[in-house]
């Protein structure tokens, strides 16, 4: 099972920064990350980064046992 990084509202949403989840391809273990965390989840991931090893991945990036898939969403904020 590869292992799964979330940050910030991903984070939140999934109440866990870091699980393992099944899963050949980046879709696959996002796939079975939804099913596990639900809709608020989904919603993060839907306008997330995803990054395998530290390179950012598309859905058909394999995965294996000894890799990383890492949600990253968008960063909002500033200086008024």
């Amino acid at each position: 099972m590869a292992s799964l990084r979330l940050f910030a509202s991903a984070r939140e949403a999934a109440g866990t920064g870091r699980d393992t989840v099944a899963g050949a391809t980046v879709d696959e273990v996002l796939a079975a990350a939804v099913l596990r965390y639900g809709s608020a989840f989904a919603d993060v991931v839907a306008n997330s980064r995803v990054w395998c090893n530290g390179e950012p991945a598309s859905g058909d990036t394999p995965v294996g046992d000894d890799d990383e898939v890492a949600v990253l969403p968008p960063v909002s904020g500033g200086f008024e």
